[in-house]
């Protein structure tokens, strides 16, 4: 597509990035928040114009696309918008991970 793929973020994935920036907040300076800002910036760009780049993940039809090492964005492609399902933070338990 020539204009990129239009982003649309769950509920879901928008309370976890959230947390994260809250955590981050408390536990790191905001030179770390300004970086995850900018990578999340980045990728979501990535994914715009092609979000086939990244791999898919162990969910059927979801894509996984991990910012920095502590962190992986989950979404899925419906013909030309791409929805962001989950902002997982590799802190916490992998079972409570939620892509639907």
């Amino acid at each position: 597509m020539q204009n990129g793929y239009k982003i649309r973020w769950t509920s879901n994935a928008l309370r976890e990035l959230q947390q994260t920036f809250e955590y981050l907040e408390r536990e790191f300076s905001e030179k770390e928040l300004n970086k995850l800002a900018i990578e999340i910036e980045h990728t979501m760009k990535l994914i715009s114009q092609n979000p086939y780049l990244f791999q898919k993940s162990e969910f059927k039809n979801i894509y996984r696309a991990i910012i920095f090492r502590f962190n992986i964005l989950y979404y899925r492609i419906n013909n030309d918008e791409v929805e962001i399902l989950s902002f997982f933070s590799n802190r916490q338990n992998p079972k409570n991970r939620k892509t639907e």
